[in-house]
């Protein structure tokens, strides 16, 4: 009875060394026990930026638009060409003629398309903004659209696709990319910015000397 015994304490006991063991190798393989937030956060998605906080902050469209490539545009709206026309004075097809779009009212004229009632209710007109929310998820604009397109993902393709949708008909000025200080510039500031502490301590020298 007592060999038993004993076999089954030590067997109970060589268990637990394993389990410990075990429990230890895999807290440093995969460092479960690390507190410190990995040194890069998720994946890399394009149109989308970082902020120092960590959070991730979309791109506005207008400075997207500032480097729009309008043959790039053209191509993605391949994509479009199933439903939609673009020519002037083109049919409506599946979905409205979009010549001159850009700056138009929402779901209003195109030969009379029949828009659904949501995008009706959305009002407002195409502006850059409203284009770029409209293209990368039609539903979230207006949830019962009839428009069955998911989408598209990546926010340069949109800017792209706006930037040639407006030579089509709109001819709307694009945002400019704002201009880089010139190096010049940058030193001439930062000149003008020391001439005043060179000046103070031009006029306390002859102060301290006096003192002595």
């Amino acid at each position: 009875m007592d060999d038993r015994f004993n076999t089954i304490a030590g067997w109970t006991l060589f268990s637990g060394i394993v389990a410990l063991g075990l429990a230890s190798v895999s807290s440093h393989t995969f460092m479960a026990d690390k507190n410190e937030r990995p040194e890069t956060m998720g994946y890399k998605i394009a149109g989308v930026v970082s902020s120092e906080k960590g959070a991730a902050a979309e791109v506005p469209i207008e400075t997207l638009l500032a480097s729009a490539d309008v043959a790039k545009g053209e191509a993605v709206f391949k994509k479009c060409a199933s439903c939609h026309t673009v020519t002037q004075g083109g049919a409506n097809g599946i979905g409205p003629n979009l010549y001159g779009i850009v700056g138009e009212a929402v779901a209003a004229g195109r030969g009379g398309f029949a828009f659904s009632d949501d995008l009706k209710k959305a009002g407002g007109k195409w502006d850059f903004t409203a284009l770029d929310h409209w293209l990368a998820n039609p539903k979230s604009m207006a949830a019962g659209t009839k428009m069955t397109f998911a989408g598209l993902e990546v926010a340069q393709d949109r800017a792209n696709v706006i930037a040639w949708l407006n030579t089509q008909g709109s001819n709307l000025p694009l945002p400019k990319a704002p201009a880089a200080a010139a190096p010049e510039e940058g030193k001439a500031a930062e000149a003008a910015e020391a001439k005043p502490a060179e000046g103070a301590a031009a006029a306390a020298a002859p102060a301290e000397a006096a003192k002595q």
